[in-house]
């Protein structure tokens, strides 16, 4: 009873950490909410898969989240300012848009649960907020950065559920390395994204 308690908390909480990357527009606290849903992820996660590999889960986000951070800190506001260029971009629309995945994860769990049993509900409504939010994420942001948070959430929220179908050494191996080379690409790009800006200035 107090798992499932937990479990319940970590689904609030990964609502809440995808509300929080999708709307507030700080990198800094978009990269402190993908670091506290990693937490919640861990604990889905360890559902299914024994404490080791779940911590691998947990060590490869945080190094990831890391990277991202270090190579955003080393750029100045001005060599990644990224006006985002898709419509409507308020916030409002935003919290409309979480609510809705919300409501669909809400409405699917069930019946996902109904026809692949043993999955468990905070499982399953963990992984589709995360996929959800991942999708919606990539659909109103241009942003470099936060395409990247949006692939991590998206992939994160695959993880969880598959998880709970696999619990193969490989293919959990396979997946932190997907995540770190997501990461290193992340920041690979946004150094490169400025080198042209800081060529000009040089000149």
């Amino acid at each position: 009873m107090a798992i499932n308690i937990v479990s319940w908390i970590a689904v609030g909480l990964i609502l809440a950490t995808s509300a929080a990357i999708l709307i507030n527009r700080d990198w800094r606290v978009s990269l402190g909410a993908l670091a506290v849903q990693y937490i919640a992820a861990f604990w889905l996660i360890t559902r299914h898969l024994p404490f080791v590999m779940g911590s691998a889960k947990l060590i490869t986000g945080w190094m990831v989240i890391a990277a991202l951070g270090m190579t955003r800190l080393s750029l100045s506001a001005k060599e990644v300012d990224n006006e985002e260029t898709f419509w409507p971009r308020g916030r409002g629309f935003r919290i409309i848009l979480i609510c809705i995945v919300a409501l669909v994860a809400a409405g699917s769990t069930s019946r996902i649960e109904a026809v692949i049993p043993g999955l468990g509900l905070q499982v399953i409504a963990g992984s589709m907020i995360l996929i959800g939010a991942g999708l919606v994420h990539l659909g109103v942001t241009s942003d470099l950065l936060r395409v990247i948070l949006g692939l991590l959430t998206l992939l994160t929220g695959f993880e969880i559920l598959y998880a709970a179908v696999e619990s193969s050494i490989l293919v959990t191996g396979m997946l932190a390395v997907t995540n770190l080379g997501l990461g290193i690409v992340g920041s690979y790009l946004l150094v490169a994204g400025t080198s042209p800006s800081e060529v000009g200035d040089e000149i």
